[in-house]
């Protein structure tokens, strides 16, 4: 099947944009590669940050055209998965600098260490440091005798 996609890149909203790109310069190491500020009111409409080999977009809310945070919304069925080279570390500073746990680090029977924060704008990161390769078989193995399946 062909298509015409050539790449998927998250876009946050959120309430306080420029709170949020400190926060995620703080937590997770961003650099801000640009900002676009709406001369009417100040409200950034549109910046984007590197965050590790990867851009992500984000922008204040904007709910005349549906742009909305999760604040907004009531949450997001989303969850951002950050690779790292040290989850432990990594969960420490995003901490440090206001996310909240969701889960503790924990290695997992797929290979990885992982833990889970939101952060102060509601948005959900997975943490996820890679231990062991582990095979797919492996994997449903380890779980079933974790689950006791």
């Amino acid at each position: 099947m062909s298509t015409s996609i050539s790449s998927l890149t998250p876009y946050f909203i959120v309430k306080n944009a420029r709170v949020a790109i400190d926060f995620y310069g703080r937590a997770f190491g961003a650099e801000e590669l640009f900002r676009m500020t709406d001369p009417r009111d100040g409200r950034i409409g549109h910046a984007e940050l590197k965050i590790g080999e990867s851009t992500v977009m984000i922008a204040d809310e904007y709910p005349d055209f549906g742009a909305l945070s999760p604040d907004t919304i009531g949450g997001s069925p989303v969850t951002f998965h950050l690779a790292t080279l040290s989850v432990d570390a990594d969960l420490a500073r995003a901490v440090d600098a206001g996310a909240v746990v969701l889960r503790a680090a924990a290695d997992q029977a797929y290979g990885e260490r992982v833990a889970m924060v939101v952060d102060p704008f509601g948005h959900r990161w997975m943490l996820s440091q890679k231990i062991e390769d582990v095979a797919p078989e492996e994997m449903q193995r380890r779980w079933n005798e974790e689950t006791g399946a």
